[in-house]
């Protein structure tokens, strides 16, 4: 007897691609294609009807010329035969002239015949009138009304073209998804950075750093490695056979085979004055696009080379006859055929250069808002025919429409990456690998999915546990009035008196230990104690400078005693009296770095934010009263990377961790749950963030060096406003600590040795008129006039 069961799986197995190619396109196309059919039914008759009227129409007058034509042709035939038959009768006419002639020269010429002079002349005068030499002549010709150009008017006007099969356009297919969904992340081995990304099929992609050029696959192991590709940014691309074509050292082009066995000169550089930048394999037209620069000239261009080799068309001016670009580093081609270039201007900005297919100029983006500046890198277009591209200054990957029309940012500085550097979109999967400017991370997103997705409505066990975790039991405990009900902000900080410290350059950091004592250190090992008059109290001599970012290398706990980085990088505590120094915290891993610290109040933790030179990764580990490792902060929920480089470090009054890292301020619950980075006002316009700190409102506040400010956030990373707006004397805040018993702020200059403190928070009941809010005010305003 046959088993059912088995015969059907063997079946299924042996039909297992037809089953996929159903499910997932028939049964996905087929509703889609269904509504313009029923459309097309409905229109079509109507449609052809008009068709058919103007082709009568145009038939009868192809049949009137026809007409005319052969009306003319039997005319002028007939012409020819009179015309021949007039010409014969001529001919015989001559003929017989011709025989009287030689009559005559006979009878009077011969010298036997003697007449006289006058009797020649007399019978010449006779015989010769009767001769009459006419020349008939005809032309063959058409009817004036006939014209060749009408004719093939008519022939051509109605055509018939033969477009395939009904498809599906990507409008009607694909959608965008709320936001970029992470979907894996890999590790490169063999390359530091990843400043280029060419996909060969959906698991493997080529990439490069600046010096080296490989390709790999989802494991981040690679599979080959080229030797001879020259150093540079989008250097490298891939054709329909997935040949790698890519730029070597001597500034040809190269084209390696899909067995990767044999190289072979695609493009030989002719012009040393010229050199390739970047290359773009176009799907559409299999022509490469190389962008090129001049060293003498400092000027860019882009070529087109055919299939054959052939230099096509060369794009370089506008219609005013202006260079359209600077310095290309990379190039890529939209939907619509345009040429999509990222062009480097200088250190300062850049811009996103896009022509049609001939050459035209269409636009230029330089960044949202309109007046800001961008530095593009990597870029990519879509099936939507969006255009991404990476700006290392905001550390974004921006989204235009094919117009240049900022749509929004798809990735702001995102986790494990922190600078997104190159892009290469997936046709087939729909998926985006983004590369980072300064690790060898590559993540793999998704943004676009099909129309008739439909989402899980089973949450995966992750996202309950997640959901169950926010849900939190606290024990009971005595309740307490607010500081929201005690303090409140007023309308303008309040300008105390500012102090000159003596013994340090530059007040990079700043840890209160009384209302009118606070340590302060600089970029030069200097970490001195002064009090209100600016002099130092006491100076620290084995304090570390930092490495790289750190700075906020000293804190202060209850019992006023000083804990700070000393310069072998071992975490000490100073005694109050400032007479014992004891090892807190030993180094004990060299791999690892503390970059800075900070004391919590609340639990009397000490927080530590570690960088790691080797990997290029940071972590912030929690320490308790008893200097045992109790946990560590480093990874969000998709395994990534929360940190880049630690600066400065906080907690605010509901325990979340508060970090000043390179290029956002990271923060995360106590228990290390990733709650948001806040990366600039407004999102994604970019953040130097150094100096950071919490007040009693648990506002967050954080010096950024792009703009000169202090920026006021709530708990849940929302801008408020800026609090301070380049102040005078500091010019550009660098350092904070807030006062949770005056309710002072001290700031520090990052430009001189100047220390400013506001009051920028009072009472409730606070009565004077100076800290009354003005009548339709509101708080924190950006007036300068205390500033």
């Amino acid at each position: 007897m046959i088993d059912v069961r088995t015969a059907y799986k063997t079946k299924r197995r042996q039909h297992r691609g037809t089953i996929r190619t159903i499910s997932s396109e028939a049964l996905f196309y087929r509703p889609v294609l269904l509504p313009q059919i029923k459309t097309d039914l409905k229109t079509c008759h109507t449609e052809f009807s008009l068709y058919q009227s103007d082709m009568l129409t145009k038939a009868q007058t192809l049949k009137n010329l026809i007409n005319k034509v052969r009306k003319d042709f039997k005319y002028n035939v007939f012409c020819d035969f009179d015309f021949k038959h007039r010409c014969l009768k001529q001919m015989i006419e001559m003929s017989r002239h011709i025989v009287s002639l030689q009559e005559y020269e006979l009878r009077y010429v011969q010298p036997e015949f003697t007449f006289s002079a006058l009797q020649f002349l007399s019978s010449i005068k006779k015989a010769l009138p009767q001769i009459h030499l006419t020349l008939h002549t005809s032309q063959f010709s058409m009817t004036e009304s006939l014209n060749k150009e009408d004719v093939m008017e008519l022939l051509s006007a109605i055509q018939i073209t033969e477009t395939g099969n009904r498809r599906v356009g990507n409008q009607c297919l694909l959608k965008l998804t709320s936001g970029a969904e992470f979907h894996q992340s890999l590790t490169l081995t063999g390359v530091d950075r990843c400043y280029h990304i060419s996909c060969v099929t959906s698991d493997w992609v080529w990439v490069n750093d600046g010096y080296n050029l490989i390709l790999t696959d989802t494991t981040g192991v690679p599979l080959h490695r080229v030797e001879d590709s020259c150093c540079g940014f989008g250097l490298h691309t891939v054709n329909s056979e997935s040949e790698l074509i890519y730029i070597d050292r001597n500034y040809n082009i190269n084209k390696l085979s899909k067995d990767m066995n044999t190289t072979t000169t695609f493009i030989e550089r002719t012009n040393s004055t010229w050199r390739p930048r970047c290359v773009y394999w176009s799907p559409s037209t299999g022509d490469l696009l190389v962008a090129m620069y001049n060293d003498d000239t400092e000027t860019g261009k882009v070529v087109r080379y055919n299939q054959s080799r052939q230099l096509t068309q060369t794009i370089q001016n506008n219609n005013a006859g202006q260079g359209l670009y600077r310095e290309p580093n990379y190039i890529t081609e939209n939907n619509n055929g345009d040429v999509v270039v990222s062009d480097f201007i200088n250190y300062g900005s850049g811009a996103v250069v896009v022509t049609e297919r001939g050459g035209r100029h269409r636009f230029y983006y330089t960044g949202h808002p309109s007046r800001s500046k961008i530095l593009p890198r990597g870029i990519c277009t879509d099936a939507l025919s969006h255009i991404l591209v990476c700006d290392v200054r905001t550390k974004t990957v921006q989204m235009l429409d094919r117009d240049g029309q900022f749509l929004s940012h798809l990735l702001i500085r995102p986790s494990g990456i922190f600078s997104p550097h190159s892009l290469s979109y997936d046709v087939n999967t729909h998926r985006l690998w983004v590369g980072s400017e300064y690790n060898n991370t590559v993540v793999i997103y998704r943004y676009i999915t099909r129309q008739d997705a439909l989402t899980d409505l089973n949450p995966p066990t992750a996202d309950v546990m997640e959901s169950l975790s926010a849900i939190q039991t606290t024990g009971t405990e005595k309740p307490q009035q607010g500081n929201q009900c005690l303090l409140k902000l007023m309308s303008t900080p309040e300008l105390l008196p500012s102090l000159t410290l003596t013994g340090v350059r530059r007040c990079y950091h700043i840890s209160c230990v009384t209302s009118d004592r606070i340590w302060v250190s600089d970029d030069k090992d200097n970490l001195i104690l002064t009090d209100a008059t600016g002099v130092p109290l006491h100076r620290v001599e084995d304090s570390c400078r930092g490495v790289i970012f750190s700075n906020g290398l000293h804190t202060v706990n209850s019992e006023s005693e000083l804990i700070y980085i000393e310069r072998n990088y071992n975490i000490n505590k100073l005694s109050k009296d400032m007479k014992t120094t004891t090892t807190f915290i030993e180094r004990t891993d060299s791999t690892w770095i503390p970059q800075c610290v900070y004391w919590s109040p609340s639990t009397g933790d000490l927080l530590v934010g570690m960088w790691n030179y080797d990997t290029v990764t940071a972590k912030v580990t929690r320490h308790n009263q008893s200097v045992q490792l109790t946990h560590t902060i480093q990874h969000d929920n998709t395994g990534l990377g929360l940190y880049r480089g630690p600066n400065y470090i906080t907690e605010n009054n509901n325990g979340d961790v508060v970090v000043s890292d390179y290029g956002a301020v990271v923060v995360t619950e106590r228990g290390g749950r990733h709650r948001f980075s806040y990366t600039g006002h407004p999102s994604g316009s970019g953040l130097g963030p150094c100096g950071i700190c919490t007040d009693a409102l648990s506002h967050i506040l954080v010096c950024d060096g792009i703009t000169k400010t202090v920026q006021m956030l709530d708990r849940d990373g929302q801008f408020l406003s800026h609090l301070l707006i380049r102040p005078s004397g500091i010019f550009t805040p660098r350092s904070l600590s807030y006062d949770v018993n005056t309710h002072r702020l001290w700031v520090g200059s990052r430009d001189n040795n100047t220390v400013v403190i506001y009051r920028y928070i009072t009472r409730q009941d606070a009565l004077t008129d100076e800290h009354t809010p003005r009548p339709g005010g509101h708080a924190l305003s950006n007036s300068t006039t205390a500033i």
